[in-house]
């Protein structure tokens, strides 16, 4: 009996140990990838969250601040503040809600969807590029590992939209992350 709990130990250490390397591994490449695209496009003047805030606002356009912050995570004066600055920009318009007229809906404008575009296209030049500097048998392994990880982005997204349970406080994510 000792030792399957010591197997089993070792089974959750080295799964921890996968995910921690996966992890760390999604966090540098996110970080080279920001470094890479300022460098290729260094007239983009936005900053990563306020392209983030952009990019959430193309795919739902006229959401409110307050589900945009919900679904950034991000704090709402934070949003409101990214939000003020865009607007100031020009590249995203508010107006009333036809069902609440105190509540904003805000739409990216013709700029706004444009800077998303633009991002977008500089980080996929970068990762072509740095792609094409690897050797063949790591661009398959990366383009095997593709749908897999689609199917961990939706995981974590089901995991972050998960209600949180009442015993949790409300402050300590989804019941089931560790």
């Amino acid at each position: 009996m000792n030792s399957e709990n010591s197997s089993q130990r070792v089974a959750r250490n080295e799964d921890k140990a996968r995910s921690d390397g996966i992890a760390e591994g999604i966090a540098r490449l996110r970080r080279a990838l920001r470094r890479g695209a300022r460098v290729a496009d260094p007239a983009n003047k936005l900053g990563v969250a306020q392209l983030e805030v952009l990019a959430a606002l193309t795919e739902n356009p006229g959401a409110r601040p307050g589900q945009l912050a919900r679904q950034l995570h991000m704090r709402p004066n934070t949003v409101t503040t990214i939000v003020n600055a865009l607007s100031a920009q020009g590249m995203l318009s508010r107006v009333s809600s036809t069902g609440d007229r105190r509540a904003i809906e805000l739409t990216p404008t013709d700029a706004g969807r444009e800077a998303v575009l633009a991002w977008q296209t500089t980080n996929a030049a970068v990762l072509h590029l740095a792609l094409s500097t690897l050797p063949a048998q790591q661009r398959r392994a990366l383009a095997a590992a593709v749908p897999s990880l689609h199917a961990l982005a939706r995981a974590i997204d089901r995991l972050a939209d998960a209600p949180v349970s009442p015993a949790d406080g409300g402050d300590a994510g989804p019941a089931a992350v560790p």
